[in-house]
């Protein structure tokens, strides 16, 4: 098996950095290069000009408005986006619910739902996370009652670490609707939430590098359209569990390792630290490391290797690349050194990038490292992962 790209998908590589360098705004790269915060408009303007080159979904069907691309096509949009300055794509609705609606969804769903998210006119989030249950996703308490009359659920519970939930209009969430089923992964649903419904409230939480892009979601007596269920009743663990297949392919970040050590390279040489040979075996360490994950990434990609949905080998491909980054990140601090510890929050947002205590590429450098540490949490935490990976490897399943 070669684990090299062929001639038609080196052409494609050199379209897609023809399109971003000639498409991507310049003030949006410049905030993405020195890891400055990201606003809602920074992210709807690069989404509609991917939307109109008809490259947003790349995981989706043609059917359904995605460009038809194989794996390994996609591993490339992803790697050459990110190394050159694009925002990342979020997840939520476009690489998360568009794939559970096209597998399971009712017509209507896909009709109503799946443009919107194309043209991100509907931000969704993800409600799965719950006070108590962290990565246990088996142990969700909130419940969701179906009426006498058949319908409406009423919904009540507490959701947290909803990512981005300020700027979404919808909800997915897994919901108790059977307390009395036999195993905990049985009796839970999967329903659509309208986030205006009376009853929803979002609660920002201050995260450590100062952020607010963390929300609790409180729902009180919450009505839900019976027609918002996904799926059947009382099988929402198997599409929730589809879900974060493809969550977790993503979360491996192989485009954000190279992108953050080039980074830390080009940091190194402003700080006169490129002749520094610990700091550079440390570096070296981190390229072979990241050759190693791509090779893992790609064998998995190659035509009949791998499972057809992702599974454990995103679990793997998880564990590894969110554990590269963290590292890569610690090391930015590292050589940003002493400059890495004044610091602003309002400095981090472009149109107050003058007012920081030390050089532009140093201003971001300790909230992006503090940032890092959740990506080894999100998507199910590592350890999650690695009693997943475990398990399928004992096949005690």
């Amino acid at each position: 098996m070669r684990l090299q790209f062929t001639a038609a998908e080196e052409a494609f590589r050199q379209e897609v950095r023809a399109f971003v360098r000639a498409k991507l705004p310049a003030d949006i790269k410049r905030k993405v290069e020195l890891g400055l915060r990201l606003e809602h408009a920074d992210y709807l303007t690069w989404f509609n000009l991917l939307e109109e080159r008809g490259w947003l979904t790349p995981g989706w069907p043609p059917e359904h408005g995605g460009p038809g691309w194989n794996h390994v096509q996609r591993y490339i949009f992803d790697e050459e986006t990110l190394l050159a300055g694009a925002p990342r794509i979020i997840a939520s609705g476009i690489q998360m619910l568009g794939p559970v609606l096209i597998a399971f969804g009712t017509p209507d769903q896909k009709a109503r739902y799946l443009p919107d998210i194309r043209a991100s006119r509907t931000w969704w989030a993800q409600g799965f996370s719950e006070p108590g249950a962290g990565s246990d996703l088996a142990a969700v308490r909130t419940t969701a009652v179906l009426e006498p009359d058949g319908k409406h659920f009423v919904v009540n519970g507490h959701k947290v670490w909803t990512s981005y939930a300020q700027w979404c209009s919808m909800m997915f969430a897994l919901v108790r609707t059977d307390p009395t089923a036999a195993k905990p992964q049985e009796g839970i649903s999967f329903l659509l939430i309208d986030m205006k419904s009376p009853g929803l409230t979002v609660r920002p939480i201050r995260m450590l590098e100062g952020g607010t892009d963390l929300n609790e979601c409180f729902l009180d007596n919450v009505r839900v359209p019976v027609e918002n269920l996904v799926g059947e009743l009382h099988k929402g663990w198997s599409y929730g569990k589809y879900l974060l297949g493809h969550e977790r392919t993503g979360i491996a970040g192989i485009g954000s390792c190279k992108q953050q050590l080039a980074r830390a390279r080009q940091l190194a040489a402003q700080q006169g630290l490129a002749d520094d040979a610990l700091l550079q075996a440390r570096l070296a360490q981190f390229e072979v490391e990241l050759i190693a994950l791509e090779a893992t990434a790609l064998r998995l990609l190659a035509p009949g290797q791998g499972s057809r949905t992702p599974a454990v080998e995103a679990s793997m491909l998880k564990v590894r690349g969110t554990e590269l980054r963290q590292a890569i990140y610690e090391t930015l601090v590292d050589i940003a050194g002493p400059d890495a510890l004044p610091f602003s929050t309002e400095a981090q947002f472009l149109e107050h990038l003058d007012e920081a205590a030390v050089a532009p590429e140093l201003t971001a450098v300790a909230a992006n490292c503090l940032d890092a540490r959740k990506v080894s949490i999100y998507g199910g935490t590592n350890e999650v992962q690695r009693n997943l990976i475990a398990r399928a490897t004992l096949e005690v399943y």
